[in-house]
């Protein structure tokens, strides 16, 4: 058993929190500009588009998050296509984040009442300015609380990418617990430092969330 102090371990957790921190940004900001993509794709008026978001959405949805991973990581290679356990999580993680921030944006789209497209409509938009001027700015604002919600939600789910060998923050404690034998110390500072990391932002979505779409 190798002797760990408790800021020896702090000190290695802490240093493996920042690639938590960069998978989560990495994945919602790639989450977030597909999911605006599928979006467009699932309120098109065209029936194919449609439903080929649709799809995409219930596929990413309907399976665990755990499963994408292990196909990103170990089923890509056996089609040829060599991928590292950075590459893998973060793209694992975007398909995912994809799927749930189009379903959250487009709630708040059907939201809106009809009339904003007539009042669109009637200034003489064609459909693409009426979503970027009129109508997603409105389903954004409505839908800030589940945004946030959601990026609780990933940052959390960065710890299954410990499989894939990435040396996040749950693959360093697993390393330490082994070569330590003190599990209680060891996850339980990784709970507390995802408490820290997650906190701020769940208070953040239920102010939100109290404040309404309009102050």
């Amino acid at each position: 058993m190798i002797e760990f102090t408790f800021w020896d371990i702090l000190r290695n957790l802490a240093f493996a929190t920042r690639w938590t921190i960069l998978l989560s940004i990495a994945a919602f900001v790639g989450g977030a500009t597909a999911g605006i993509a599928i979006l467009f794709a699932r309120i098109s008026q065209s029936f194919w588009p449609r439903r080929l978001a649709s799809g995409y959405i219930t596929l990413f949805q309907g399976t665990p998050l755990l499963m994408q991973l292990f196909l990103m990581f170990f089923g890509l290679p056996m089609l040829g296509f060599r991928i590292e356990p950075w590459t893998a999580a973060v793209c694992g993680l975007t398909l995912y984040a994809s799927a749930y921030l189009a379903e959250i944006w487009r709630s708040g789209v059907e939201a809106l009442p009809r009339g904003q497209w007539d009042a669109g409509a009637s200034l003489g938009l064609h459909r693409l300015q009426e979503l970027r001027l009129i109508i997603l700015p409105q389903a954004f604002r409505i839908t800030r609380a589940p945004t946030v919600g959601f990026l609780v939600q990933l940052i959390k789910s960065t710890a299954l990418t410990s499989i894939l060998g990435f040396e996040e923050l749950m693959r360093t404690a697993n390393a330490i617990n082994n070569a330590t034998f003190e599990p209680f110390k060891v996850y339980g500072l990784v709970a507390a430092i995802f408490f820290v990391l997650c906190y701020p932002l769940t208070e953040y979505a239920r102010k939100l969330e109290r404040d309404g779409p309009i102050r």
